[in-house]
C-alpha cells in the first residue's frame, strides 16, 4: 500500500517537471491557440452588448530556474466582468432627451366667413390728389408817390404808375425831382427833374418794350476862388436838357434744342444845353444767336450815329460795329471767343480789330471761379456823357473818339461763405487819346475843358467788390477802386482820383422800419492850375483834397398806405470838392411822407 502510493507521487512529480518544459519548446503554437481562445473569449463577451467587458489574453506563466531538460508548465486565465460606465463616457451626452410624452392642448376653433373681397397690398397704392383751396390775389397798390423838404432849401419829389397785374402787358409812368440851394455862395443851386413813361407786351414768339425819357439839369458857374473872390460876381446859369427814346424787340425763351434767338434795339437822344451846343444820336442794334448742342454761334452788331455841334463846329462822329463770335460751355467752364470790328466815319475814318474773348473756370465748384478777359473798342466822345460827369465845361468843348486798344481782366469771383460774395480783379489798359477834364480859368474865369493825352496811356488796377447778406433783413455791400496811371504826354492824370472807395448798407428792423447808408471816399486828385508863387520850369499844382461823405436814412410805415422818411446827407459836414472852385454841400437833411394808392 505503502508502495503503490510512492509510484503515485513519482508519477505525479514527473508529470508536473516535463508539463512546464513541453510548454517553453511549444511557445508560438501556444500563442496561436491563445490568440484563437481569446478571440472566441471576444466573440463570447459581444454576445453580451455593451454591458460586456473585453480583457486581453494574460501571460501567467511563473517560469522557475532554467529548465535543463526541456519540460515546462503553463496555465492561461481569463476574466470576464460586467460593465461599469465611468465619468467620462457620461460627458459626451451633453443634452437628456424628455421621455415624457405630452400632448399639446387644442382649443376648438369655430369659422364664420366674411362677405368681403380682399384686397391685395403688395402694391403701393397711389395717393389721391388734394384739391389746393382757390387763392386769393393779394390787393396790389399800383401807384407811389413821395414828397418831401428839408435843409439848403431842399424839395423832393417822387411818383411811379402802373396799370395793376397783367401777365401780357405792362403800362407806366413815373416822375423825379430834387433840389437843393447853398447859401456860403452865391447861386450854388442844382436841379434835376426826369419824367418818363414806359411799356412792355409779352406775346406769344417774343417780348417788345418801349421807352420815352425827358431829363432837365439845371446849374449856375457858381466856382470861385475864395482866396480872390471878384466884386460883382454873377453866376451864368447852365441848363441840360436830354429827349430820350427806346425800343426793343426780342424773341421769348424756350427750352428747346439748338434753339434760334434773336433781339434788335433802338435808342435815341436829342441833348442841348443852355448855350449852342447840341448832339442827336441814334444807336441801332441787335443779335443773332444759332445754339447747337454746347456751342452758341452768332453775331452781334450796332450802327452809332451821331451829330454833335456848337459854335465853332458841326460834325458827323458815328461808329459801325460788327462782333462774331462763338461760345462753348460745359460743367465747369465757359469760352466765349470773337472779335470786336469797329470802323469809325465822319470826322474820323480809322478801322480797327480788337479782340473779344472770355473764359471762366470752376476752381472751386460752385463756390469759386476764374475769369479772364480781353478786349477792345472805340468810345465817341459824348458831348452829353462829358456834361454828366462834370457840368461846369464851357463851349466848344473839343470832341476826339479815344480808343481802348487792349483792356485785358484777370480775376476771381463766387461765393466765400453763405450769403458772402466777392469779385475781385486786376486788370491793364491801354488807351489812345485818354480824354480829361481841367480847368480853363484863365480864358473862361471858372469853367472847364477837355484835353486829350495824346498818345498811349496805361491804366492799371484793382477792382474788388463784396456783398454780405448776413440774413434776409441785413445786407451790407462794397466796392473798392485802386487805379495806377502811366501817361503818354500829360504830366498827371488831372483830375482822376487813383483810389474809390463806395460802401453801403441796408436794415429791414420790422415790418414798420427800414435803414439805409452810404459811405463814399475819394482820393485826392490834382489840377494843373499852378500855385501862386511856382513857375512852369518848376510847376506845383493845384491839389484837390480827399473827402468822404456819409449819409443814412430810415423809413417808417404807418400802415399799408402811409409811409415817412428822413434823410441825411454829408453827415460828417466835409468841406470836400469834386472840382477846384466848386465846393460841394454841407450837411443837410430832409424828410417826407410816402403814399401808395
Amino acid at each position: 500500500m505503502t508502495k503503490r502510493y510512492t509510484v503515485t507521487l513519482l508519477t505525479l512529480l514527473m508529470v508536473l517537471y516535463f508539463v512546464p518544459a513541453g510548454a517553453q519548446t511549444k511557445k508560438p503554437t501556444t500563442k496561436k491557440q491563445t490568440a484563437k481562445s481569446s478571440s472566441a473569449k471576444k466573440a463570447n463577451a459581444k454576445t453580451l452588448g455593451d454591458a460586456a467587458a473585453k480583457v486581453p489574453a494574460a501571460d501567467t506563466t511563473k517560469n522557475g530556474n532554467t529548465p535543463t531538460s526541456g519540460s515546462s508548465l503553463a496555465q492561461e486565465i481569463v476574466v470576464t466582468t460586467s460593465y461599469k460606465p465611468v465619468l467620462a463616457e457620461a460627458v459626451k451626452i451633453r443634452r437628456n432627451p424628455d421621455l415624457e410624452d405630452k400632448s399639446p392642448y387644442k382649443a376648438p376653433l369655430s369659422y364664420s366667413p366674411i362677405d368681403k373681397k380682399l384686397s391685395q397690398d403688395n402694391n403701393i397704392r397711389q395717393l389721391d390728389a388734394m384739391k389746393r383751396p382757390a387763392e386769393q390775389d393779394s390787393a396790389l397798390l399800383n401807384n407811389f408817390a413821395k414828397i418831401g423838404f428839408g435843409s439848403m432849401k431842399t424839395t423832393f419829389a417822387e411818383g411811379y404808375f402802373g396799370n395793376g397785374r397783367d401777365q401780357a402787358l405792362q403800362v407806366g409812368g413815373f416822375f423825379k425831382h430834387f433840389a437843393q440851394g447853398g447859401s456860403a455862395i452865391s447861386k450854388q443851386n442844382d436841379s434835376r427833374q426826369e419824367v418818363g413813361v414806359f411799356g412792355k407786351s409779352i406775346n406769344a414768339e417774343n417780348t417788345l418794350t418801349g421807352r420815352l425819357t425827358y431829363n432837365r439839369h439845371q446849374t449856375y458857374f457858381y466856382g470861385i476862388d475864395q482866396d480872390n473872390p471878384p466884386v460883382n460876381f454873377d453866376p451864368a446859369k447852365q441848363t441840360f436838357n436830354t429827349i430820350g427814346a427806346e425800343g426793343e424787340i426780342a424773341k421769348n425763351f424756350t427750352d428747346e434744342e439748338n434753339a434760334f434767338t434773336y433781339a434788335a434795339k433802338f435808342k435815341g437822344y436829342i441833348f442841348s444845353n443852355a448855350f449852342s451846343a447840341k448832339e442827336n444820336s441814334v444807336v441801332v442794334s441787335g443779335f443773332l444767336n444759332k445754339t447747337v448742342k454746347q456751342f452758341y454761334a452768332g453775331l452781334s452788331a450796332s450802327l452809332d450815329l451821331a451829330t454833335q455841334k456848337d459854335v465853332a463846329y458841326s460834325n458827323n462822329n458815328s461808329i459801325i460795329r460788327a462782333n462774331p463770335y462763338i461760345k462753348f460751355q460745359g460743367e465747369n467752364y465757359k469760352i466765349d471767343a470773337g472779335v470786336n470790328i469797329a470802323k469809325e466815319f465822319g470826322v474820323s475814318s480809322r478801322f480797327y480789330i480788337f479782340p473779344a474773348a472770355k473764359l471762366e473756370f470752376q476752381v472751386v465748384p460752385k463756390y469759386v471761379r476764374l475769369f479772364a478777359e480781353a478786349k477792345g473798342d472805340i468810345n465817341r466822345a459824348s458831348l452829353k456823357e462829358f456834361t454828366d460827369i462834370n457840368p461846369f465845361l464851357g463851349e466848344n468843348i473839343a470832341l476826339i473818339n479815344s480808343v481802348d486798344k487792349l483792356d485785358v481782366t484777370v480775376g476771381l469771383k463766387g461765393t466765400l461763405a453763405p450769403g458772402l460774395g466777392f469779385k475781385a480783379a486786376i486788370y491793364r489798359n491801354s488807351i489812345k487819346n485818354l480824354p480829361l477834364f481841367v480847368n480853363n480859368f484863365a480864358a473862361t474865369f471858372n469853367k472847364y475843358q477837355v484835353i486829350y493825352d495824346n498818345g498811349d496811356a496805361r491804366v492799371s488796377g484793382f477792382n474788388g467788390e463784396l456783398d454780405f447778406k448776413a440774413t434776409e433783413d441785413v445786407n451790407i455791400y462794397g466796392r473798392v477802386e485802386i487805379k495806377d496811371y502811366k501817361m503818354a504826354t500829360e504830366a498827371q492824370p488831372w483830375n482822376l482820383p487813383k483810389f474809390i472807395l463806395t460802401a453801403g448798407t441796408s436794415i429791414h428792423i420790422n415790418d414798420k422800419v427800414d435803414i439805409n447808408g452810404s459811405l463814399l471816399f475819394r482820393g485826392s486828385t490834382q489840377d494843373p492850375l499852378l500855385v501862386a508863387g511856382s513857375t512852369p520850369s518848376a510847376p506845383v499844382y493845384t491839389q484837390v483834397a480827399s473827402f468822404a461823405d456819409l449819409s443814412g436814412g430810415a423809413t417808417y410805415k404807418v400802415n399799408k398806405q402811409l409811409s415817412v422818411f428822413i434823410q441825411a446827407n454829408n453827415i460828417l459836414n466835409a468841406s470836400s470838392k469834386t472840382w477846384l472852385y466848386y465846393p460841394n454841400y454841407g450837411f443837410n437833411i430832409f424828410g417826407g411822407v410816402g403814399y401808395a394808392f
